[in-house]
């Protein structure tokens, strides 16, 4: 599958997750040697990842099946490393809600964990993802890096803790970057049904009806696709000219009754109901400095992410749209009533 030769090894922590799932085949697919650090609560062991990413007998892929909570497994995830990205977390607002001090001990204990024992292990470029929700609500025009940080919730309140500490501690030996995700959306191998625009067109496929709630808030988009190209970008980028740097990365802004009008012209005939929220988060992201910097401009659109989605669903490829796993919430729950 490999198609250069790298010396890299690659951590991703987190590497079965959503975004994982779409990043880790291009990594090797780049020659780089991938280890991926997961719970693999989503998947039915790590051989089922491997077998539905296609990558039973891959042998530049190492799976660890292990917890941030864990410092023995998160040292054994990032000995040998030279790269690490790390994804690992309790995703989105709802989840990470359902026990503040489980979600405490995974995003902030469990990521300066693996900050730590990364930098002790002589990691030399470690790569970030926080997200464009650290600004909460803004009336600007265009939200910038340099802006004010307003999180409203446990979930982006603790990415905001997380930042400020690698902040700290990059420096000349231990070097990295921290990036600042718009809403991921688009198909994935493990795919999540609970996004904005991922919800919407599953709605629009499976009911022939879209709930909107509110519609006018504004929400920052960004295929998966352009997401993982970026890390893979990140991957061999000159450190020295990102160390310490933070992008936003997005594309599409648009108000949430748009996506919905997005939806109805990919899917078809859809019944669109508007009712009320007091979800009043709303923001429109610049990600001028990426493309500055970086040159990184998204390819995909929201548009294109519905369409994979809608060709998913139709085909069959997503089995039983009502799985826990396709829900972080609904699985949080279950494996909360399960822990001891």
């Amino acid at each position: 599958m490999s198609t250069q030769n790298h010396e890299k090894t690659i951590l991703v922590s987190g590497g079965a997750g959503y975004v994982g799932s779409v990043l880790v085949p291009k990594l090797i697919l780049k020659g780089y040697t991938v280890k991926v650090f997961d719970t693999f609560w989503f998947w039915n062991s790590p051989e089922d990842f491997k077998k539905k990413l296609g990558l039973a007998h891959e042998l530049k892929l190492i799976t660890i099946k292990g917890d941030l909570r864990s410092v023995s497994d998160v040292k054994e995830a990032v000995s040998g490393v030279d790269t690490v990205i790390q994804l690992a977390c309790i995703s989105n607002d709802p989840s990470s809600d359902l026990d503040p001090k489980f979600t405490h001990a995974i995003n902030y204990e469990g990521n300066i964990s693996i900050i730590d024992e990364s930098k002790k292990a002589g990691v030399k470029r470690f790569i970030y993802a926080s997200t464009s929700s650290v600004y909460g609500i803004k009336k600007e025009q265009n939200v910038t890096e340099d802006m004010e940080l307003e999180p409203l919730t446990q979930y982006s309140k603790l990415k905001v803790e997380v930042e400020h500490y690698l902040s700290y501690v990059f420096d000349e030996n231990f070097k990295g970057v921290i990036i600042r995700p718009s809403t991921v959306c688009g198909y994935s191998p493990r795919l999540r049904l609970d996004l904005v625009v991922n919800i919407l067109t599953n709605s629009a496929v499976n009911q022939g009806t879209i709930k909107v709630f509110g519609g006018e808030q504004l929400r920052p988009n960004i295929h998966i696709e352009d997401m993982t190209d970026l890390y893979v970008q990140l991957v061999s980028e000159n450190i020295d000219k990102i160390n310490k740097k933070i992008y936003n990365a997005g594309w599409d802004n648009l108000k949430v009754i748009e996506i919905a009008k997005l939806v109805e012209e990919v899917v078809g005939s859809v019944n669109i109901v508007v009712t009320s929220t007091d979800d009043n988060r709303s923001y429109h992201v610049s990600s001028e400095k990426i493309k500055r910097e970086l040159g990184f401009v998204a390819k995909k659109t929201v548009k294109d992410a519905i369409n994979d989605l809608k060709i998913s669903l139709s085909e069959g490829k997503i089995k039983n749209i009502n799985d826990d796993r396709y829900y972080n919430v609904k699985l949080m729950k279950k494996l909360l009533n399960q822990s001891p």
